[in-house]
C-alpha cells in the first residue's frame, strides 16, 4: 500500500511540475520565445546580452589570429542582418549592400563597441515588438524568416561565447562551463 501511495504522490508532483512549465502554444508565442531566448532570456543557451556583457572594446576586438572573427565582428554581423531583415519585413528601404557577407563582419570598428552593443539590444527588442504586434496573417507569412533570424542569432551567440572562452574573458558562471 505504501508503494501505491508514494507512486501516486510522485505522479501528482510530476503532473504539477509539468503544468508549471508552460510552453507557448501559438505561433506568436513560439517565435517570441525564440527571439527572447537569443536576446535577454537565459534558457537553454546564453542570450546575446549575457554573451557580450562586460567586454571592453579591446576584448571585443581580440582575434585568435587564425582567421576567426572577433566578438565585435560577430556582434556587428548580428546587428547588420537583424536590422536588414527587420527593415525588409517592415517594408522600409534597405541600406545599400554589395552582397559581400564579409562586409557584415569586417566593418566593425572597436571604437564603436558600446554603440554596437546598444544597437544589438535595440534591434532585438524591435524584433520582439514586431512579433507582439503583427496581425496573424503577416505573422504567418513572416514565420519562417523570423525563425531563421532566431536560429542565426543563436549560432553566432554561441560563437561569441566560444571566442570569449578562447580569449579567457568568459565567466563560466554565466551559463557555459
Amino acid at each position: 500500500m505504501k508503494k501505491i501511495v508514494v507512486l501516486l504522490v510522485l505522479c501528482f508532483a510530476i503532473s504539477a511540475f509539468a503544468q508549471e512549465q508552460k510552453s507557448p502554444t501559438t505561433l506568436r508565442g513560439v517565435l517570441l520565445e525564440q527571439l527572447q531566448t537569443t536576446h535577454n532570456n537565459k534558457d537553454w543557451f546564453v542570450p546575446a546580452n549575457v554573451a557580450v556583457e562586460g567586454l571592453t572594446a579591446e576584448q571585443a576586438n581580440w582575434s585568435d589570429g587564425k582567421g576567426n572573427h572577433s566578438v565585435g565582428q560577430l556582434a556587428y554581423h548580428l546587428v547588420f542582418w537583424n536590422s536588414r531583415e527587420l527593415a525588409k519585413l517592415k517594408g522600409e528601404p534597405l541600406a545599400k549592400f554589395s552582397g559581400n557577407n564579409d562586409e557584415t563582419f569586417n566593418n566593425f570598428d572597436s571604437k564603436q563597441w558600446e554603440a554596437t552593443v546598444k544597437q544589438l539590444d535595440e534591434v532585438m527588442k524591435q524584433w520582439e515588438q514586431l512579433v507582439e504586434t503583427a496581425d496573424e496573417k503577416k505573422l504567418g507569412e513572416w514565420a519562417s524568416t523570423i525563425a531563421h533570424v532566431g536560429t542565426h542569432n543563436a549560432y553566432h551567440i554561441g560563437q561569441i561565447v566560444y571566442v570569449r572562452k578562447e580569449q579567457g574573458s568568459w565567466d563560466p558562471n554565466k551559463g557555459v562551463k
